[in-house]
């Protein structure tokens, strides 16, 4: 099967894992958060820094050299298979004894038992990490999309029946281990395979090599983006930070399905041509361009109709949300930009400038959050999209240098598409607030309000011949 074949099967099952599971997540969400309090959101939200943090450290990056190498046996498998185990481990012990500082911190007890119980997953999840490498490495989203699907239910089942019987917080920490666990016990059963009990430290100093800088990028990357909800559960309410949270799962629910399915597939598949910058290039383009295309219109017509989407879905007690989630669209449509350009890094085997990289970008976050946290939860949305657009530039720096594809040429490319986007949203907003918003109920405001956004904006694609229209609609014509 030729490469090109092979990725776009590889996509098309990436997209229904990414799509299944965010729809059975978003569909959960939504009843849970009929349920439960902004409150008990919150204080998800004051551990989610712990917890992407140790995530950061379990998963590490030596699952991506073991993908990215261009040759591996067994010995390299299971020597980072135990060295991952062992990792997981010591991070659950070390962030069990942390709860209680981590309590002490935000001054609320609760979350001493919420940390200590949530951070099973490390160790759950050791246990899949090398067998999830084989499957990507071999580009086999297949089963990954088997194996996810089932899951994401089972977990989101037993959170809707504990919300419903008054458990509150837990019912979210609940959900998320069981999910978790089902995930790693399908792994187990379907990948079929088990470490030999052999360990080679040179095959793990090879990885580490690659690998710890990755990490160490990853940690940088995890407390900076989480960095928020610190400041957020800190110096404000836990309703707030519960407002903020809906707001951010909300703006990157088009990302997450979109932008890093093509991810998941565009890293193997990058890495078998990492060498021919030429068919690189062109192919990186292409893929940005069709992410930036689908992306874009998504999130401006959400953040139009962010009232009704939010009342409808979520009930009264969520809209404080919606200038929040309006806002914090701007930093999801960089996003594609900024998560394709640091792959080119990767794929070059450059962790050093990745873990550089990451250095200066976070430094330009915390003097923008040291400078806006006095001034109140808007000044510090405004200032997150400020250093989204900083180190969009920062991140693309390496791209024109490696692939001759800069940030010029980037955004020269991807104008006419956002160009269109802000039309299309223009004309929904005009519609929208003369003819809908006092005649229709929210439900019927909304049907009407996607449903043209999209027909506008596909027709005036079609109309001026986008490219990434016709190579979107080829792609799903070759599944």
């Amino acid at each position: 099967m030729s490469l090109k074949k092979k990725a776009a099967i590889s996509l098309v099952w990436t997209f229904s894992q990414q799509f299944g599971n965010q729809l059975i997540g978003f569909i959960i969400s939504i009843i849970l958060a009929r349920i439960l309090l902004p409150e008990e959101f919150g204080l998800i939200g004051m551990i989610a820094v712990f917890i992407a943090l140790g995530n950061a450290l379990v998963h590490g990056g030596m699952s991506k050299s073991l993908i990215r190498s261009k040759e591996v046996n067994e010995l390299d498998y299971s020597s980072v298979f135990y060295f991952n185990l062992i990792v997981s481990i010591g991070i659950y012990i070390i962030l069990y004894f942390a709860a209680y500082p981590i309590s002490r911190f935000y001054d609320r007890p609760i979350l001493v038992e919420i940390l200590q119980l949530y951070c099973l997953t490390f160790i759950i999840a050791g246990f899949s990490l090398v067998p999830l490498a084989q499957l990507t490495r071999n580009m086999d989203f297949k089963t990954q999309s088997l194996i996810a699907l089932p899951s994401a239910i089972v977990g989101g089942f037993v959170g809707v029946i504990l919300a419903m019987n008054g458990f509150g917080v837990w019912s979210l920490v609940w959900s998320h281990i069981t999910t978790n666990l089902s995930n790693t016990l399908m792994v187990m059963v379907m990948v079929g395979w088990i470490p030999v009990l052999k360990f080679d430290r040179n095959k793990l100093k090879v990885h580490l090599n690659f690998g710890y800088r990755l990490t160490l990028s990853e940690i940088l990357d995890r407390i900076f983006k989480n960095i928020y909800l610190i400041a957020i559960g800190k110096y404000f309410s836990a309703a707030q930070l519960g407002f903020y949270t809906r707001a951010e799962t909300m703006n990157q629910l088009p990302v997450q399905n979109i932008s890093r399915a093509f991810d998941r597939v565009t890293f193997p598949l990058f890495t078998k041509i990492q060498d021919d910058n030429i068919r690189l290039k062109d192919i990186y383009k292409r893929l940005m361009k069709m992410v930036v295309f689908i992306v874009t219109p998504v999130l401006l017509v959400l953040a139009i109709l962010a009232e009704p989407v939010f009342r409808f879905l979520f009930t009264e007690k969520w809209l404080p949300a919606v200038p929040y989630f309006q806002i914090l669209c701007v930093t999801g449509m960089i996003l594609p930009l900024h998560t394709y350009n640091l792959g080119i890094l990767n794929v070059k085997g450059r962790s050093d400038l990745f873990l550089r990289l990451e250095v200066i970008k976070k430094i330009i976050i915390v003097i923008i959050l040291a400078i806006t946290i006095p001034l109140g939860i808007f000044p510090i949305l405004y200032g997150q999209v400020c250093a989204s657009i900083l180190i969009y530039f920062i991140n693309a720096h390496y791209t024109g240098k490696f692939i001759n594809y800069p940030a010029s040429e980037q955004l020269k490319d991807i104008t006419p598409i956002v160009g269109l986007s802000i039309f299309t949203g223009l004309v929904v907003y005009w519609i929208d607030t003369s003819f809908f918003k006092t005649e229709m109920s929210d439900i019927f405001r909304l049907i009407l309000g996607i449903g043209l956004g999209a027909i506008i904006y596909l027709l005036l694609a079609k109309l001026f011949n986008y490219k990434s229209l016709e190579e979107l609609i080829k792609l799903l014509k070759d599944r």
